[in-house]
């Protein structure tokens, strides 16, 4: 048995004054019903989470007392992963057919405020700055680059690259294009990372209709399955936002285990992706991603993406739809956004970003704190 979307529903991203969470999130269930022609009553089950806006079960007051099991989910930046593996894992075991995954949020502006406590760390974690995960981004991948050879001028090209597609996806926050100098000229907030090269918290939904795949033709004439969804947490030796010490011992981070088992989990190769959607808090996590997913090698990146091979056109588009740079991160909806636009870019429906040549695969890769990685490969 296998496990296929059949509804898709979103709620744009960015600032939405006067619209609670819990309400972006009940327009993207809706609009999710509807793209697979059910009622709420119709549906079994639910998983959801957020993180500032809420309890997602709350939802039922707007969707309907219908009783179906709704379960909060709560797992920082892989909430929507974590939601979606839940609701698959539901329906391979047998014991439901049709479920509903939503991810909301509403962040207040300003960087996250994170209590150390909450994560077992002492209060001077946060005298030091570090709960500031701008200065731990910015150390990472000062490191990577002078290990790989990356420069300041890729970490500019990778968020002008995201405004662009942003530009083009009307339902970003950030829908103004900059250039790579504009970018790199912008206020340093951590070395090398300038102010335009950060996302920023915001706020957004989405939400899945999910089914037994051979159901999924009642639903809908384009069902996507999802041909493997895989969530790792960190091992001794990686070193991850909020590790209180770097190990003299190094394994590699989530990334890389969530990754390669949801590769195995599909039976496909890295080579055999159209397009991805990775986790790029900042400009440079994209590009140590793009290595740790397997998409390529470390010291790769930077020739990949001069030549172009990472934009909507080039060999491998990655964040087709602006990525968290020109979205923002509403932390429960995060990782679902990036499934939504693989739906989207498989369906042949993603407009002017619409990825040529009809792309058959698609994978996601969301990473968090404290160290958590969930990934994702679609098929259509």
């Amino acid at each position: 048995m296998k496990v296929a979307i059949v509804g898709i529903g979103l709620h744009p991203f960015g600032r939405t004054p006067g619209v609670s969470g819990r309400a972006q999130g009940a327009h993207a269930a809706r609009a999710a019903l509807a793209d697979a022609g059910v009622e709420w009553s119709d549906v079994q089950f639910a998983f959801g989470g957020s993180h500032s806006a809420g309890d997602a079960d709350s939802l039922v007051s707007d969707l309907g007392l219908t009783g179906a099991p709704f379960i909060n989910v709560a797992n920082g930046c892989g909430t929507g992963g974590s939601a979606l593996i839940a609701a698959r894992s539901a329906i391979l075991s047998g014991e439901h057919d049709l479920g509903l995954v939503v991810g909301f949020d509403k962040h207040p502006p300003g960087a996250f405020n994170t209590d150390p406590a909450a994560l077992g760390l002492g209060d001077w974690y946060g005298t030091t700055g570090l709960m500031l995960t701008t200065q731990f981004f910015a150390m990472k991948i000062q490191r990577y680059m002078h290990l790989h050879g990356i420069t300041d001028d890729t970490l500019a090209a990778v968020a002008a690259k995201a405004f662009r597609n942003g530009a083009l996806n009307p339902d970003a926050w950030r829908r103004e294009p900059h250039s790579a100098q504009t970018i790199a000229a912008s206020k340093m907030i951590s070395h090398p990372l300038t102010q335009y090269m950060f996302c920023s918290p915001g706020e957004g939904a989405v939400a899945l209709v999910v089914t037994r795949a051979d159901h999924a033709h009642r639903y809908t004439e384009t069902p996507i399955v999802i041909e493997a969804a895989e969530f790792r947490s960190r091992r001794f030796g990686s070193f991850e936002v909020f590790s209180p010490w770097l190990s003299p011992e190094t394994a590699a981070g989530p990334t890389v285990e969530a990754a390669r088992a949801a590769f195995d989990a599909a039976g496909v190769a890295p080579t055999d992706i159209d397009l991805a959607q990775i986790q790029d808090t900042e400009s440079g996590a994209e590009i140590m991603h793009m290595a740790e997913t397997g998409l390529c090698k470390d010291g790769e990146q930077e020739g990949l993406i001069r030549a172009g091979a990472t934009e909507i056109g080039g060999m491998l588009p990655i964040n087709t739809d602006g990525g968290c740079l020109a979205n923002g991160e509403p932390i429960g909806a995060s990782g679902l956004r990036q499934v939504y636009e693989n739906v989207l870019q498989l369906r042949g429906d993603a407009g002017p970003r619409q990825v040529p040549g009809r792309p058959r695969a698609a994978f996601t890769h969301v990473y968090g704190a404290p160290g958590i990685s969930a990934c994702t490969v679609l098929t259509r």
